[in-house]
C-alpha cells in the first residue's frame, strides 16, 4: 500500500452515524475528509472543492446515488475523479447500475474496513499514474 499524503475524500452518506464512523476511519489513515448528507450537498461541495475521491451511498434523501454519480462524471468530464459506491443495495442489478453510472468500485454494507481502505488507495494510485 502506498504512502498516503492527505488526499481529500468526500463521503456522501445521509446516516450521520455511518458518515461519522467512515470519516473517523479515513482520517485515521491520513485522509482529509468532508461529509455530505445529500446529493445536492455533495454536488455543491464537489463544484467548489475538487475532492480526490468520493465515497457515495445510493440511498440519499433528495436523489439516488446513481444520479449523483452521473452528475459528478459530467462535472469532471475531463479529469479523473474516482467514485466508490458504498451501499446496502446488494443485488447484482444494483452493482451493474452503479458501474454503468460511472462508479469505479462498488462495496456493500456492512463493508470490511480494510477492503474499503485498500480500494481507496488502489484507485488513488491509479489516478496518480494517469
Amino acid at each position: 500500500m502506498a504512502a498516503l499524503h492527505g488526499e481529500h475524500i468526500l463521503v456522501v452518506e445521509d446516516e450521520a452515524k455511518l458518515a461519522r464512523l467512515m470519516k473517523q476511519l479515513l482520517e485515521a489513515f491520513g485522509f482529509k475528509v468532508q461529509t455530505a448528507g445529500s446529493g445536492a450537498e455533495a454536488l455543491t461541495y464537489a463544484t467548489q472543492e475538487r475532492p480526490d475521491l468520493v465515497t457515495l451511498d445510493l440511498r440519499l434523501p433528495d436523489q439516488d446515488g446513481f444520479t449523483v454519480c452521473r452528475q459528478l462524471r459530467q462535472l469532471y468530464h475531463s479529469s479523473v475523479l474516482p467514485v466508490v459506491m458504498v451501499t446496502a443495495m446488494d443485488q447484482p442489478i444494483d452493482h451493474l447500475r452503479g458501474m454503468a453510472s460511472g462508479a469505479d468500485a462498488y462495496l456493500t454494507k456492512p463493508y470490511d474496513s480494510s477492503e474499503l481502505i485498500q480500494t481507496i488507495v488502489t484507485l488513488l494510485e491509479q489516478t496518480a499514474t494517469t
